[in-house]
């Protein structure tokens, strides 16, 4: 069986915040001030990424999924599991929430939910994210969000280049303009907005959902706790960054030689930063591929950072 290593193009998105960093500093292919999102790994109906090398060149991944189980570990899963996403924030996102697995299949017609978590590539000094609540009770939750007490109700966290953040569902969030981030989610397309600065879009205010929104606001707001931990080793740093029902996402810093044996099923890697290779196979910042299971050892050289995530 053909077990290279598959590269994927991704689908980018025009957004009303996006910005035009994806294109300028990632170097992907797409024209336009409003770049928001990259799908780097992703077989969602929205946004499915093509095979760009070997026997599969040119198959959708949902389809590479359906007809070759056996690459990723015969998982037993009916869709690909995750979502890899590169996000530029010109300016801010609405102030959302997402549906945990039980709600989304119910009221979104089988989807998934969407738990993710954001690790920040860059931001402005003194940046902030919105990242949960102020409401203590249901009663408070309801009466900020109809009365449009926004300032007291949504909580800000400062954030740097390099911070780690766990949105799990339920979680009110928001990134902030001038934030550029990679992002691992499970594979949905589900947002409730709650807030959208009453912003128009195409000459039209955004749907909002605040019905969904209080269905799914988990009250009081709990942070998800820091999972953080760093390896050093002679050729690469190595920092577990979290591991949830859904996913495990791990950063790695190569510097010179690294071999490396993957023992989750499928990995996907997304380059960050720098360039190297793989097995002989040039990679460089805004690659993305997936390692497929039982892949065996990954040779690693150069001055790179990735990002892996597995379920």
């Amino acid at each position: 069986m053909n077990k290279d290593i598959i590269f994927l193009n991704p689908v980018c998105t025009h957004n009303i915040w996006g910005g035009t960093r994806l294109n300028r500093e990632f170097g992907y292919s797409i024209e336009g001030d409003d770049i928001g999102e990259c799908w780097g790994i992703s077989a969602h109906p929205s946004g499915d990424d093509t095979v760009r090398n070997g026997a599969f060149q040119g198959m959708k991944l949902s389809e590479l999924w359906e007809k070759h189980p056996e690459l990723f570990g015969n998982t037993g899963m009916d869709r690909f599991p995750l979502l890899v996403k590169i996000i530029d924030a010109k300016d801010d996102l609405s102030i959302q929430v997402h549906p945990d697995d039980a709600y989304a299949k119910v009221h979104e017609n089988g989807s998934l939910g969407k738990t993710e978590c954001w690790f920040i590539l860059d931001c402005k000094e003194n940046a902030t994210l919105v990242v949960g609540h102020n409401a203590k009770t249901r009663e408070e939750l309801e009466q900020m969000i109809q009365e449009g007490k926004w300032k007291k109700f949504i909580r800000e966290i400062p954030i740097k280049p390099g911070d780690f953040i766990q949105i799990d569902p339920g979680t009110v969030h928001a990134i902030k303009g001038g934030t550029l981030l990679l992002e691992t989610q499970q594979s949905s397309d589900i947002t409730y907005r709650v807030y959208d600065y009453d912003r128009k879009w195409n000459g039209k205010l955004r749907e909002l959902h605040v019905k969904q929104s209080l269905d799914v606001i988990k009250t009081p707001f709990q942070p998800a706790k820091d999972q953080r931990s760093i390896t050093h080793t002679e050729g690469a740093d190595l920092e577990h960054l979290e591991t949830c029902p859904y996913y495990t996402v791990e950063k790695y810093d190569i510097h010179g030689t690294w071999d490396h044996v993957f023992e989750a099923g499928f990995v996907n890697a997304s380059v960050i930063e720098g360039e190297g290779s793989i097995n002989g196979r040039k990679i460089k910042k805004g690659d993305h591929f997936i390692i497929p299971a039982d892949f065996g050892t990954c040779s690693f050289e150069g001055n790179l950072s990735l990002i892996c995530s597995w379920v």
